[in-house]
């Protein structure tokens, strides 16, 4: 009788001890990549379908502000364009007449080359026919730097009007308003209808499907965990409900800072920790704001 007394008060005693264990290494709250996205352009919000709680794709398009006067402003330049591009010369139709007229000037040249080595011209003659030439050379090469410039100057000008255009174009796309991310939309800001400036926050989304638990650690247990490092995350729903996910050392805070009054340590005397995130895939239960535990492998 009194053996059994005895094993009944071991197996309490080490329950008792057993209880004081826990069951994780430290403790922290859920978070997530969070994106504020913003009006790129100004103008009124034509379409803006964003509901808090939505689930929205990367690269989808969730609004659109008003791109009338954007619009009218591409086909003016387009407008302009084609202005400088019938200004634009036919160097050749412009030089022809001073080029036959050279053509025809050598000719004379040369007949009057032959008479003069035949004696039946006077040299004079070839002379004004050799200075003939020569103005007429000077012509055509005038006509010709004149017809250059001026064409390089309205190609310049063509190119300004393209650069222009691409910014518009570029503006124009700014007023489509997509997700940049997959993600849950966590806050509307405004309403369609609304005019909106550029910089004005129009809703924040989270990427809620890859989540990160933040908890601290102190320096003792930092000298066995490292970036890539597995663990157990357990989100905490109360009343000893867990769920378990399978987690990855994302980020290591490189310097330390004093424990937060929320957070809970392995050791909780010590006055230092060091914050780190531990990355998994959610799968719609986690919350951001949750607390949670984690067991490191």
């Amino acid at each position: 009788m009194k053996k059994l007394i005895i094993m009944a008060a071991g197996l309490a005693v080490l329950a008792s001890c057993g209880s004081n264990e826990k069951e994780y290494d430290a403790t922290g709250t859920f978070e997530s990549t969070e994106v504020t996205v913003a009006a790129e352009q100004s103008g009124a919000l034509m379409k803006f379908d964003v509901n808090e709680g939505d689930e929205i794709a990367l690269g989808e398009e969730v609004g659109l502000i008003d791109t009338t006067l954007i619009w009218l402003k591409i086909q003016q330049a387009g407008a302009t364009k084609e202005v400088y591009q019938s200004q634009k010369p036919d160097t050749e139709k412009q030089i022809a007449a001073t080029r036959q007229q050279l053509a025809k000037a050598k000719q004379d040249q040369q007949r009057y080359k032959e008479l003069v080595n035949d004696g039946a011209a006077p040299s004079k003659m070839l002379d004004d026919a050799t200075n003939q030439v020569q103005v007429l050379q000077k012509q055509l090469d005038a006509q010709i730097s004149t017809l250059n410039t001026q064409l390089s100057t309205l190609n310049s000008q063509l190119s300004t009007v393209d650069v222009q255009v691409s910014q518009l174009q570029d503006q124009l796309q700014k007023c489509h308003i997509a997700a940049p991310i997959k993600g849950t939309v966590l806050e509307k800001y405004v309403e369609k209808g609304e005019f909106v400036a550029v910089g004005k926050p129009l809703f924040k989304m989270a990427d809620t499907e890859m989540m990160f638990l933040c908890a601290y650690v102190t320096s003792a247990q930092l000298k066995d965990i490292k970036v890539g490092k597995k663990a157990k995350v357990f989100a905490d729903y109360g009343d000893g409900q867990k769920k378990e996910y399978e987690g990855t050392v994302s980020w290591i805070s490189s310097r330390s800072e004093f424990t937060p009054k929320t957070i809970l340590t392995d050791d909780e005397r010590a006055d230092l920790v060091y914050a780190l995130k531990i990355a998994f895939k959610n799968d719609g239960y986690v919350k951001i704001g949750m607390y949670g535990e984690v067991k490191f492998q």
